[in-house]
């Protein structure tokens, strides 16, 4: 069954680990996946992939800078002038500065604040901008991603012995975007626009045996999931089937968080 036949489905960081699954979720159930991404290259190169695999055209790339107003303006533009109309945003995208990731105590104020901006910041912006079509419409989906760690404090533990660290502004965007997510909801009361969250659990990225033993001990059956895991759960939330879901957060995690 084609649950999401037809919808137009705009993924921002599409051509990235995660988003690229959700695209490939979104076009192999009948929708119209588009990759909007920073990065060209990575970009069209994953369009052509998926379309390849699922003979299909229906994964579309599209350039996309979420810090930038003109950007996200001009692909609702380009993208209502080819399909009409746009169902679906999911608020994937995870940018960060070459200073991101360190340790608290090395963290400048400047790289802290960008870090913030342009990933809360982003998410804000686009979810704005779309927002305003979604009403003309009288219908659309926002789906955001938050993470565990926008729902508990980090377990620092499972971070020594390795090179790895849980970086402050992590958690402090991921909880923002839970709340935004039930701002917006609340907002748009009565407007035909859903807003919901999902809060993934660890992916597996290469990370050292050490630390991924470690997690594993506070799961419940597989420990870290793998990049595809998320994806049942984002196509429910984009499909019919969850019409009266508005402004919740979904963990997914194997019970990391209890």
């Amino acid at each position: 069954m084609n649950k999401l036949n037809g919808k137009v489905v705009i993924v921002t960081g599409g051509a990235g680990l995660i988003g690229r699954e959700y695209i490939k979720a979104i076009v192999k159930n009948g929708g119209i996946g588009v990759i909007a991404d920073i990065n060209e290259i990575a970009g069209r190169e994953a369009a052509r992939a998926i379309n390849l695999e699922y003979k299909s055209k229906n994964a579309v790339f599209v350039k996309l800078d979420i810090n930038s107003r003109a950007s996200i303006c001009g692909i609702i533009n380009k993208l209502l002038k080819k399909y009409g109309k746009i169902d679906a945003l999911v608020n994937n995208a995870y940018p960060r500065n070459r200073n991101y990731g360190k340790k608290i105590e090395d963290v400048a104020y400047k790289d802290f604040c960008e870090n913030i901006n342009m990933h809360l910041g982003g998410y804000f912006l686009v979810s704005q901008q779309i927002a305003g079509l979604f009403r003309k419409q009288g219908h659309g989906n926002i789906i955001n991603m938050a993470s565990i760690y926008g729902v508990v404090a980090p377990r620092f533990e499972i971070y020594s012995g390795t090179s790895m660290t849980n970086p402050i502004e992590y958690g402090i965007v991921k909880s923002a975007i839970i709340y935004m997510t039930k701002y917006l909801a609340k907002y748009f009361k009565g407007s035909g626009i859903r807003v919901n969250c999902v809060s993934p659990g660890g992916i597996m990225d290469r990370q050292p045996s050490r630390f991924v033993a470690k997690y594993n001990e506070h799961c419940l059956s597989k420990g870290m999931l793998d990049k595809s895991d998320i994806a049942g759960t984002i196509l429910f939330l984009l499909s019919d089937l969850s019409t009266y879901i508005n402004g919740q957060n979904i963990v997914v995690d194997d019970g990391f968080c209890l």
